[in-house]
């Protein structure tokens, strides 16, 4: 942020959507279940997209305005923060991917009311994409897309799909209607974490559409299309993670500076106050982390891929020890399916998981620090 404009612009974005999300993050989460109202208000004011340009309906955040939206979205839903994660990689991907006029087309969808979710994970095919079976072949002036594709956060709530698939000798994306023919989704009930972020299994059953629907209308490397999307990704789940121990240090010093027990409030016993100093201390790392991987992004760096897989990593692995931590200071008070610091509990989990597990961001770490060294 480096004007008092970016400042502003920050804070009317946090506040419209808190305003939206208010104190119902709880029932959302019991429920499973975000208010499709809320989502279109959202994204009819490019609040899922801040990343796209104001020219094109988004706000025209930089990755480190977007960074900080990001995780105030996540201290306030995990599930709000996943769908917008969805929305956020579907308009990069299209900014990368689509010609003129696919962009000018599909941005202006997805920030003016639209819904979009990503079909990149097959069973075979989670952190080995390279395994993914779904095709996209020609026919004719037609298109005919056929595969499944599982865990699609908000496809639940999705207008279109980003779809991946092998097609002729590389790979590309094609976007399908929901409404198309052939299109089959199977919400998946009772997620551990992001209960309500709407996810789902899809189905595309020999799926006709117009050729204009594939991104770009060639071939792509598989491995750039998929290094390219995901970057986005996990920069966006590494700042959630920052809003997720944002959430869990605020509720454990406020329980902590009330709550008594053996004549003093827990804050003044030593071993609850290692807890809050290793929850801020967790925070201020993943914040700084995810803070230098933003400005790579910004600056184009040559470190870019690197920093954020740094800052997906340790923000991930932080915000599970963090938001075990506040559980064990909240203890009973926070021990109850729906409040925050349980959500945060089993929200955490799934971010070690996504957009590559942590056993997949050592493998790539390792191999970057041998390339450096």
């Amino acid at each position: 942020m480096d004007s008092e404009r970016d400042t502003e612009r920050l804070a009317d974005a946090c506040a419209t959507v808190g305003g939206l999300v208010g104190d119902r993050a709880e029932s959302w989460d019991l429920a499973g279940l975000l208010p499709e109202q809320v989502l279109r208000q959202l994204a009819g004011r490019g609040l899922l997209c801040p990343q796209v340009s104001a020219t094109d309906g988004g706000l025209g955040f930089d990755s480190l305005l977007t960074g900080e939206y990001t995780a105030h979205v996540g201290a306030l839903c995990g599930s709000l923060r996943s769908v917008l994660t969805s929305q956020a990689m579907a308009a990069w991907t299209v900014q990368r991917f689509a010609d003129a006029r696919q962009r000018r087309t599909y941005l202006a969808q997805l920030t003016h009311g639209r819904l979009a979710a990503l079909g990149f994970s097959e069973t075979t095919a989670g952190s080995d994409l390279s395994a993914i079976g779904t095709r996209i072949l020609r026919d004719g002036d037609t298109l005919v897309v056929t595969g499944e594709k599982v865990w699609m956060t908000a496809a639940c709530y999705a207008d279109l799909f980003l779809v991946l698939g092998r097609f002729e000798e590389g790979a590309a994306v094609v976007v399908v209607p929901v409404s198309a023919p052939g299109v089959q989704v199977e919400r998946i009930a009772n997620p551990l974490g992001c209960r309500a972020a709407g996810h789902a299994n899809v189905r595309f059953d020999a799926v006709h559409l117009p050729s204009d629907n594939l991104l770009g209308g060639t071939a792509q490397s598989l491995s750039m299309l998929v290094t390219t999307a995901l970057a986005a990704g996990r920069l966006s789940v590494a700042w959630g993670c920052v809003g997720i121990l944002r959430a869990c240090l605020a509720a454990a010093t406020a329980h902590a500076r009330t709550r008594r027990q053996f004549g003093k409030v827990l804050a003044e016993h030593q071993l609850i106050g290692s807890h809050l100093a290793e929850l801020f201390a967790a925070e201020q790392v993943s914040t700084r982390t995810c803070e230098h991987a933003s400005r790579c992004w910004d600056a184009h760096s040559a470190d870019m891929v690197a920093a954020i897989v740094v800052a997906k990593y340790v923000s991930a692995r932080n915000a599970v020890r963090g938001a075990a931590r506040a559980v064990q200071v909240l203890a009973s008070a926070g021990a109850r399916d729906g409040h925050l610091v349980a959500r945060a509990y089993r929200d955490a989990k799934l971010m070690e998981i996504i957009e590559g597990s942590n056993e997949i961001c050592q493998l790539m770490l390792a191999e970057h620090a041998l390339s450096v060294t």
